[in-house]
């Protein structure tokens, strides 16, 4: 009976990790178990870092859209309760944005807000 070659996959697996291990420090980048365990540990924190990003960034559209509506005498809660009663719908993103590049059209916004809180 003919021997069946197991090199080909197993040499493709472990080039796949060390591929994913390039620029890691000392035995990380070189020896299959240590690499394993790194490639491992890093995509986990990928992932946790993904969610993360979105966290972070939602915070940074509430802090830029506070100092943005503190400029008009109002604060954050009271400009959202305020855009909620007049039926506007824009997101956290949106506002932020428009804060930073559209001031006369936010300065609108936070008097409809103004007359709706």
């Amino acid at each position: 009976m003919s021997r069946a070659p197991r090199a080909v996959p197993s040499h493709a697996r472990r080039k796949k990790v060390f591929k994913q291990a390039k620029g890691f420090y000392g035995r990380r980048k070189n020896n299959i178990t240590s690499a394993n365990a790194a490639v491992d540990r890093s995509l986990q924190h990928n992932y946790i870092g993904r969610k993360l990003k979105k966290r972070n960034f939602r915070a940074l559209w509430i802090q830029r859209i506070n100092a943005a509506v503190r400029e008009h005498g109002m604060t954050y809660s009271r400009f959202m309760s305020g855009l909620a009663k007049a039926g506007i719908e824009i997101d956290r993103k949106v506002l932020s944005d428009l804060a930073i590049r559209e001031p006369e059209a936010f300065k609108a916004l936070v008097d409809q807000a103004g007359a709706n809180a």
